[in-house]
């Protein structure tokens, strides 16, 4: 046991040969945070929209290797805040970069920098954590283009500066090992064999969201909320496969937004089940009945005592 600990008496884990680490991700909303954190973990368990605030919650994405465990904690897009639910948001964002061994600062390329990311950047700076900086979408860019958004982010982005691509994988190699390098000395914190710490519940609605994000105009995906009622697997008796039922509510806050979400004759909510059931087969390994209900829920953004049921914030 004595060789647990270093020279002034404190635990040390050096001597295992592991690292192990939390890696918060920040950037602006469509920044790519969550397509990053799916390519890194090489299985989707974040979702992915072009609408603000379609990651509302702290995601962990799991990476393990023989020796070294890279966990990373996918942040709401930084913003200013709208409501008391974005507010909320943002203030977690804030907290848990503090709380993590590093932070991931990911930019859009194909954008060109603003005062908002230069903002994040000086709050990332005062973190006390290491940071590296990602350019993303460089797939988009020619090479002109990459290497004059380069010479732009380094004028004020902290640490050291990758190109990447997580659509199609550029660079995502080359920042992994970036990032396990910050990482410090330990055992792993979770199980080799996940890949996320996010309930299935929260997994399933935010399956469903991500296709509601994806149908509905632009003023509806900020009140659209998925709620999971109830999970049921059945191994019917002639070995035709595992069943699984699944019944969710769309909670959005008035009898329109219900009306949109619902459309004429059904048609959206059944789009919405109909393109949510391949994710959601693939993520319980069986068969789905997705049974898809819709409701009025006034004010939930607002309501401090929900958000925190919700694990928003």
């Amino acid at each position: 046991m004595s060789d647990l600990f270093d020279p002034q008496g404190n635990l040390s884990f050096e001597g295992l040969g592991t690292k192990s680490g939390m890696i918060a991700l920040a950037g602006r909303p469509n920044a790519g945070k969550s397509t990053i954190v799916n390519g890194i973990v090489g299985e989707k368990v974040a979702i992915v929209s072009d609408k603000p605030q379609t990651t509302r919650r702290e995601v962990r994405g799991v990476l393990t290797r023989r020796d070294a465990q890279l966990i990373l904690v996918d942040l709401p897009g930084s913003q200013r805040p709208k409501d008391a639910m974005t507010e909320r948001m943002q203030k977690g964002v804030i907290r848990a970069v503090g709380d993590c061994d590093g932070a991931l600062f990911v930019i859009n390329g194909e954008q060109k920098s603003a005062g908002g990311d230069k903002y994040l950047a000086e709050l990332l700076k005062q973190a006390g954590v290491p940071v590296i900086t990602a350019v993303n979408k460089i797939d988009l860019l020619d090479k002109g283009r990459i290497v004059e958004e380069l010479s732009a982010v380094a004028e004020f982005a902290p640490g050291e500066i990758y190109p990447v691509s997580a659509r199609t994988g550029k660079g995502i190699p080359e920042l992994i090992e970036a990032l396990i390098d910050i990482l410090p000395a330990s055992p792993f914190l979770f199980p080799a064999e996940e890949a996320t710490d996010q309930p299935i519940e929260i997994r399933i609605s935010e399956l469903i969201r991500e296709q509601a994000l994806l149908r509905t105009r632009d003023e509806l995906p900020h009140a659209i909320e998925v709620r999971v009622d109830e999970i049921e697997r059945v191994e019917p008796a002639d070995d035709s496969g595992t069943i699984t039922y699944v019944t969710a509510h769309l909670w959005v806050e008035t009898e329109s937004q219900k009306g949109i979400v619902i459309g004429k004759g059904g048609k959206m909510i059944k789009s919405i089940g109909a393109a949510a059931r391949p994710a959601l087969e693939e993520l319980l390994e069986s068969h789905v009945h997705l049974e898809l209900k819709a409701s009025v829920r006034k004010g939930w953004r607002r309501d401090d005592a929900l958000l925190d049921r919700l694990g928003i914030g």
